[in-house]
């Protein structure tokens, strides 16, 4: 059998090859992050084989600066192994006391790890395409996370602005006050606004839940109102609901998407109660082909979710903190999604209060309860089945 090795970077890649017995049949070599550079990567990989011959190539999870390469290797017919880029630091560690990091010894460990370690799983071309609903999901994230951002700046800037409004409608956060900010930013404003142009803003952007009533009264508030006006934050907080709007029309757009996605995917996850299919999406995406896994507590590991463990002689920590490592967005959507789930599913909401009935935290329950859902999920994937209360 023969290994290659490959260190990715951004413009250009070291690879090593060598067989099974640990005989070198190609030392480290740099490769263009080019259509020559692969070819010339493929034709190395041929002349180093024989026919028939087994190979396994390797390489860092390292984002998008391995997604062509990965391509390229699964349309010439190759079976890439992508691995995680703290099992390859944690093994290039073990093999050498001194404190030393290069590309092409990384491309060695590489090697040599795809030698030792007969775990690993193939990466295959369905994880390929995979990604790209793992992308729509990270840029949802992060556009939410965006939006938020900016919700928070909206809230400042109204307390300084018109601080009472908050105090009369549930939250400033609803289409009717935002189109009110967005003509009116402040006190003085909404207390100088004429009565009907007040009202119609209003009444149409609440859909006929707000009339001429809640338009006196808020503009009556208006004119007592304590808030400063402060031009320059009149026109950031106009400014800021704008870009709210955009990201609220980016998000709808990137929702759609990964929808016809899951269509498509048509996940037995999606039948647990409290699972949207967004959350089931980022779920899915992040853990790819569940078959990878042989048990549902390396999903809990791959996902950050298991305890720490720390144990020396007759030291052991009695408190477990979680691990919080691999992947964040994975650990967050399993957080979001049995929060959820213990409040729809009656088997979960019970093992929930039963863990609060114990004495533990309400988030460390929810962990608990995490780990019951990642084994409901496993379960369902493998065999294909919808959720069954």
């Amino acid at each position: 059998m023969v290994f290659v090795g490959i260190d990715v970077a951004k413009n250009k890649h070291d690879c090593f090859i060598c067989n099974s017995q640990g005989v070198v049949l190609a030392d480290v070599f740099t490769i263009d992050n080019t259509k020559t550079g692969f070819d010339f990567l493929l034709s190395k990989i041929r002349s180093c084989s024989e026919m028939g011959e087994k190979i396994k190539v390797g390489l860092e999870a390292t984002g998008h600066y391995s997604y062509n390469l990965l391509g390229f290797l699964l349309d010439n017919d190759f079976c890439p192994f992508v691995i995680n880029p703290l099992h390859t630091n944690l093994y290039r560690k073990s093999l050498s006391l001194r404190k030393t990091k290069t590309d092409r010894i990384d491309a060695k460990a590489i090697a040599s790890l795809l030698m030792s370690d007969v775990s690993l799983k193939p990466y295959n071309q369905a994880l390929y395409h995979n990604e790209e609903l793992k992308s729509l999901s990270r840029y949802r994230f992060d556009k939410v996370k965006e939006r938020s951002k900016l919700k928070a700046s909206v809230s400042r800037l109204v307390n300084i602005l018109f601080p009472e409004l908050e105090h009369l409608v549930s939250t400033i956060h609803t289409a009717s006050v935002y189109a009110l900010l967005s003509e009116f930013p402040s006190a003085k404003d909404v207390s100088t606004a004429h009565l009907t142009r007040l009202t119609n803003i209003l009444y149409s952007a609440s859909y006929g839940r707000h009339n001429r009533d809640t338009a006196i009264h808020i503009r009556d508030v208006a004119r007592d109102s304590v808030g400063t006006y402060f031009p320059a934050k009149a026109l950031e907080l106009r400014h800021t609901l704008k870009l709210i709007k955009i990201l609220d029309e980016e998000v709808d757009e990137i929702e759609l998407e990964i929808k016809r996605i899951m269509d498509k995917i048509n996940s037995p996850i999606c039948s647990i109660p409290g699972i949207s299919i967004i959350t089931a999406a980022m779920i899915i995406s992040e853990i790819g082909d569940f078959s990878n896994f042989s048990s549902p507590d390396k999903i809990l590991a791959f996902a950050g979710l298991s305890p720490s463990t720390y144990q020396s002689g007759q030291l052991s920590n009695a408190y477990s903190h979680m691990e919080k490592r691999g992947s964040k967005y994975l650990r967050y959507a399993i957080f979001n999604a049995t929060q959820h789930v213990c409040v729809w599913v009656p088997d979960f909401s019970n093992y929930l209060e039963k863990k609060r009935a114990e004495g533990k935290h309400y988030y460390v329950a929810v962990s608990h309860a995490s780990r019951k859902l990642i084994r409901v999920m496993y379960a369902l994937e493998n065999k294909k089945e919808s959720f069954k209360r």
